[in-house]
């Protein structure tokens, strides 16, 4: 597929977006400003010389979602966006990326997704066993779903379908495998598929020599299997100092509480807290935890209820 400029402009980004009933590839060059901003909607001239329109219906850096339409209204599908990426008004690399259109939500796609994050969990697992460390099958499991739960928006997630909205992030992992999520930083600076902070990240290296994590944290966290492996050692050590509580051994022995919600809220925010939590609230606790966390458990819910996945072990 043809590409922009070897030395690439900042300030603008290259579409490939597909003709269906011709086959072709058109290639469509926004500015960057434009295809960031909400409802924005400009005419362009393709690579191929159509006349296109189009619309950004919601933007977010390469994940941005756009609809494209020639002159007599009929679709062309986004394939894969061609992004500069900046740091501090300085080029730093090309992404390329391809968002969840909806032509591209199809069933085989989305399962796609879903083996792609199960098979990358399970090898994960297996590399930390070969290494002697032990990830339960349960806590795989929760991981299976938090891989989903990460990346749904609270926003969409109170406006939006939600069973579409998870198909969605099953699409992203099917439609870019190990570069999914590879540009996404949170507010906190959590970053990739796991959306793992800086400090997280270095005590496991610390307390985990052996397993060799990648040193430096980006490239650690851009790496699919590394990834994995510390957001698995993180949740399964989260488990092994909660079930050291009495509180919480009570609160899982009378149904208080679930496993699968200790350790995802645990995953979300500070997981020495939960213990006092429910000390305080007892069946009331998660009204306690923070508010993000509480939609975190909300989303969490709801994608097992609607996305069931095969239990290991």
């Amino acid at each position: 597929m043809p590409t922009a400029a070897p030395n690439p402009a900042l300030y603008f980004v290259t579409l490939a977006a597909a003709d269906a009933e011709s086959g072709q590839i058109h290639l469509l060059t926004v500015p960057k400003q434009t295809f960031l901003t909400p409802n924005a909607e400009v005419g362009l001239t393709t690579s191929l010389g159509a006349q296109v329109r189009l619309r950004v219906l919601r933007p977010n850096y390469v994940n941005t979602a756009v609809a494209i339409f020639d002159n007599t209204g009929r679709s062309l599908a986004p394939l894969v966006v061609e992004y500069p990426i900046e740091k501090y008004g300085r080029f730093r690399e090309i992404a390329y990326y391809t968002s969840a259109h909806p032509a591209l939500l199809t069933p085989e796609v989305v399962k796609s997704g879903q083996a792609y994050v199960r098979t990358m969990l399970d090898l994960a697992a297996k590399r930390l066993r070969d290494k002697g460390v032990l990830i339960s099958p349960q806590i795989i499991d929760i991981a299976e779903r938090l891989c989903v739960v990460e990346h749904t928006d609270h926003d969409r997630f109170r406006r939006e379908n939600r069973r579409t909205l998870y198909e969605e992030v099953f699409a992203l992992y099917s439609l870019n495998e190990l570069d999914t999520y590879r540009y996404s930083v949170s507010t906190a600076g959590a970053g990739g598929m796991v959306q793992m902070i800086p400090w997280a990240y270095q005590m496991l290296r610390q307390r985990h020599p052996g397993v060799g994590l990648n040193p430096d944290f980006v490239l650690g966290m851009r790496n699919h299997g590394n990834a994995l492996e510390a957001m698995l050692l993180y949740m399964q050590g989260t488990w092994n100092d909660l079930v050291r509580n009495p509180d919480i051994t009570e609160a899982l022995a009378t149904g208080t509480a679930t496993q699968a919600e200790l350790v995802a809220a645990g995953y979300n925010s500070n997981a020495a807290r939960l213990p006092s939590y429910i000390r305080r609230g007892g069946d009331a606790w998660r009204t306690l935890i923070p508010r993000e966390t509480q939609m975190y458990l909300q989303i969490y819910k709801s994608l097992e209820s609607l996305v069931p996945i095969k239990a290991r072990g």
